[in-house]
């Protein structure tokens, strides 16, 4: 059966989509919540309708322990080396290094 709903779930790249008879574009200009600035020209694959969230200021953390650290650490290294950003990868081995010259300290 192809109810809005069915037709949705097969939707993987869109700014916004407006189901059913009654959720004309222009709702979603002015009222419901999308706004009018889309993407359009295929750029939906990549990226999102400006929203409130677009003016949001957001901030992520990153807190590794030492095990984090020598788990993740080497494939970090080998990522950076594939793309020659010694600087990362040197960020990397020292403190991979420094970790083993003291492991007997922890």
């Amino acid at each position: 059966m192809n109810t809005p709903s069915a037709i949705a779930d097969q939707i993987t790249n869109a700014g916004s989509v407006f189901l059913g008879h009654y959720s004309p574009e222009s709702v979603g200009d002015y009222a419901s919540g999308t706004n009018h600035t889309l993407p359009t020209n295929g750029y939906a694959k990549m990226y999102s309708g400006v929203s409130l969230d677009a003016f949001v200021k957001k901030i992520t953390y990153q807190q590794l322990s030492p095990a984090g650290l020598r788990e993740i650490g080497p494939h970090v290294a080998v990522m950076a080396a594939a793309e020659s950003l010694d600087a990362h990868k040197l960020a990397v081995k020292v403190r991979l290094e420094h970790l083993e010259k003291n492991a007997n300290h922890e």
